[in-house]
């Protein structure tokens, strides 16, 4: 009889697993992954947690990751990039989706009656940095071809030279900017159109809205936004008889223009920044018409984009910032004396820079925003940090406070249940908040699965995922 040794056959990662499999503990350590749904970059905790009875000071109940088989807890990354985790990101677009719908359905706190206030689906674009190669299967493009949709040359500048790079990334940079500017001017602008002054208008209404930005092939955001008018409550009071949509609608058109910022520098010259003129506003109907934009498209429009959009463009999900010198391109040694930095070209900027996996308009973006990075009168944009970006640093996904529920609070939700399910599979009471304390302190250690867990998390996985597919169609 011959006996093979895996040890010497298997990779690490085989005999990784074999350890994991093999310990006394291992159910644990399953059921830990199992929790995760499929996460692929899972964050790791050390620590303690206790629950005390503040009436008589006994220990109810108390856990440490030093029982655990890894001697670490493992909860979800959260990433919503689809990228980066695809289990996370599913879980977060479902989030979005349901905080888009209640803002135009109700449910999650927000009444039934907020589907009669008047909305809008709005899409503000970027403007021209030069003309590029478009009109896919439509007709010929400006260079003499007619482009299939996955050309790759879609997007990209007909004359890279006279491309203006440098107005792109200070657009991106400053798209947050300009859509704050935007909400002012549509309230100054209802205003107007009612014959109100500003504060008579705030008295009486109020402007809701929740956002989304998605990539251009170009590389340039633009934002998907629900715009609603409400009473001067929010979401549970209706607006004045006089806030329809069209006043909604001609308020956008206008206010849209006068959104601009002006930007300056001795390298780049004057810039002035706007909104492009491709502007799309259209009233959202009732779910249950005839209609193409009831409010259900909307939320599953605006829920794909969230998560959708940041690899859309096809830059990276990665930072490009050195964290060893911090940017800086030098360490500083406690008693002050810089050595060059070795992970980076002495700028801050990644030497791996040449040698991205990326179509060279979006390298030349990247590269623009380093260049733009060193000029001091642009150091508060941080497009060193955020050149895998392309110079966008807002949130993806933005709402105003009264739109509807937040995703914490269907976090909060979630994790609320799925702690009362545990305690109901352990036999334990739910913790009074009244009588109980928890006491706990946790360390963060790292991100990711040891080699043979991560294995094991890719069963799981294709496991859901086949779950999941089965379910979509009609499987019992």
């Amino acid at each position: 009889m011959v006996t093979l040794d895996l040890r010497h056959v298997a990779s690490p990662a085989v005999r990784d697993l074999l350890h994991l499999v093999n310990h006394p503990d291992f159910d644990r350590a399953q059921q830990q992954i199992e929790h995760l749904g499929g996460c692929t970059e899972p964050v790791r905790l050390t620590g303690h947690t206790t629950t005390l009875d503040t009436t008589t000071g006994e220990v109810l109940r108390s856990y440490t990751t030093s029982d655990e088989p890894t001697g670490s807890l493992l909860t979800t990354c959260g990433n919503r990039r689809s990228s980066r985790c695809p289990a996370c990101s599913r879980l977060y677009a479902a989030d979005t989706y349901h905080l888009i719908r209640a803002g135009l359905t109700g449910g999650k706190t927000v009444p039934d009656s907020v589907r009669t206030h008047p909305r809008v689906f709005a899409t503000l674009t970027a403007p021209s940095f030069g003309p590029v190669h478009n009109r896919p299967d439509a007709r010929h493009c400006r260079c003499g071809i007619r482009h299939e949709p996955t050309d790759p040359l879609l997007g990209t500048p007909l004359n890279p030279a006279t491309y203006d790079y440098a107005g792109a990334v200070l657009f991106n940079a400053h798209a947050g900017a300009l859509w704050a500017r935007f909400t002012t001017y549509l309230r100054r602008e209802i205003a107007a159109r009612l014959g109100m002054t500003q504060k008579a208008a705030r008295e009486g209404l109020r402007v809701s809205f929740a956002k989304v930005a998605e990539y251009q092939k170009r590389g340039l955001v633009h934002f998907h936004a629900v715009i609603r008018l409400d009473g001067p409550d929010g979401s549970t009071q209706p607006p004045p008889s006089y806030a329809t949509v069209a006043v909604l609608t001609d308020a956008i058109r206008a206010a849209a223009p006068r959104a601009r910022i002006s930007v300056a520098s001795d390298a780049i010259g004057e810039r002035e920044l706007t909104w492009g003129q491709e502007l799309d506003v259209r009233e959202i109907a009732s779910f249950g018409t005839d209609a193409e934009l009831t409010d259900q498209a909307v939320a599953a429009y605006v829920a794909k984009y969230a998560t959708k959009s940041a690899d859309a463009s096809g830059t990276l999900d990665r930072s490009l910032y050195c964290r060893p010198c911090q940017g800086r391109g030098a360490t500083v040694l406690p008693h002050g004396t810089p050595l060059p930095c070795t992970a980076c070209d002495g700028t801050g900027q990644a030497r791996s820079l040449p040698r991205l996996a990326v179509a060279r308009h979006v390298r030349q973006m990247i590269r623009t925003c380093w260049e733009l990075g060193k000029l001091p009168e642009f150091a508060d944009l941080k497009l060193w940090k955020w050149a895998h970006m392309l110079g966008f640093r807002g949130h993806f996904s933005t709402k105003s406070r009264s739109y509807s529920t937040t995703l914490g609070a269907l976090r909060a939700a979630r994790r609320a249940w799925r702690t009362e399910q545990a305690h109901a599979r352990a036999g334990l009471p739910d913790p009074d908040p009244d009588t109980t304390l928890v006491v706990g302190h946790w360390t963060y250690i790292g991100t990711g699965y040891s080699p043979g867990a991560t294995l094991l998390a890719a069963h799981v996985w294709h496991r859901k995922e086949l779950e999941r597919q089965f379910t979509a169609e009609g499987g019992c």
